[in-house]
């Protein structure tokens, strides 16, 4: 496994993704395909009989993500990423263009279709705190998304649990335990098992590190890394942290007011950016005092 040390991220010549590529049965069509992407939040009126004031938070977006592969998209807090996430997700319907599953349109599926195309692709929120219901037991919160299927038995979705606990660096124990009893770490971990239990192609992962501690990240980001290997998991990453899409990802959008401006390989983007939102993202970057840019490390045997 490869891990994020001081090291690599000192080198900006890393930028090769820890992981193998995998193709799939889908005959070469792309996981996802974001097309001529736009969204509109109507406003409050100002005027009675008035028309609602509209504000955009995505214009013309437009993205392919391959099997295999990692995307990051970047950008600061109100850029638009997590409405993209949602828009990913199908979790809100766009003002125009299109989204596409391994080429299929989600908006355009009946409830059943949809909920089985699910399993398929799945999410991993910011906050591990919110994410998960307090009142449930761990194996309820982690085999949700596969009881949503219908399709399997109680005692399977409990064996199916503990399988992808172990998998993420926990013990079947806690299948038995609520969210309370765990660290920030450890409920972000249970926050991808839960996304991992139905076999997804694709994970969206929306800031799934910046509640954490920095050492916590690390650890966060090198199981990521780890998974994105043995599985072959696919990772759209929304992040505003530069340090971690350069190392968990092989293309990175630049999201500026609802706009891509420029897009690339980490190594190319990060070293010689040409649009002057990427070089301001660039140059805001936080060093360390020895140059080392958000210092990570290799997880310990008893990693949160």
């Amino acid at each position: 496994m490869n891990v994020i040390t001081p090291e690599t991220i000192a080198s900006s010549a890393y930028a090769v993704s820890a992981r193998g590529h995998f193709e799939h049965e889908n005959g070469g069509v792309p996981l996802l395909q974001v097309r001529n992407l736009a969204h509109h939040y109507a406003l409050p009126r100002t005027q009675l009989w008035g028309p609602r004031p509209q504000v955009t938070a995505l214009q013309d977006i437009n993205l392919t993500l391959h099997a295999g592969q990692s995307l990051g998209i970047v950008g600061a807090s109100g850029s638009g990423k997590s409405t993209l996430a949602r828009l990913v997700m199908a979790l809100d319907m766009p003002s125009s263009g299109r989204v596409l599953w391994a080429g299929q349109n989600p908006q355009q599926m009946g409830a059943g279709e949809l909920r089985r195309a699910r399993r398929h692709i799945q999410m991993v929120f910011q906050d591990p705190f919110g994410a998960l219901d307090p009142r449930q037991r761990i194996a309820r919160i982690v085999a949700e998304p596969l009881a949503a299927q219908g399709d399997t038995t109680r005692t399977e979705q409990r064996r199916r649990a503990a399988e992808v606990l172990e998998q993420v660096g926990l013990r079947a124990e806690a299948l038995d335990q609520y969210p309370h009893e765990f660290s920030g770490g450890q409920r972000q971990r249970i926050a991808i098992a839960r996304a991992l239990i139905t076999r997804p192609r694709i994970i969206v992962a929306d800031e799934p590190v910046s509640a954490l501690d920095v050492s916590v990240q690390a650890q966060v980001l090198n199981l990521m890394q780890q998974l994105a290997r043995d599985f072959g998991v696919t990772y759209l990453l929304i992040s505003h942290d530069l340090a971690v899409v350069n190392h968990l990802c092989d293309e990175v959008a630049v999201l500026h007011q609802g706009r891509i401006v420029e897009q690339g390989p980490p190594a190319q983007l990060f070293q010689s950016p040409t649009h002057p939102y990427t070089r301001a993202l660039v140059a805001a970057m936080p060093l360390a005092p020895t140059g080392v840019q958000k210092p990570f490390f290799p997880p310990s045997e008893n990693a949160p």
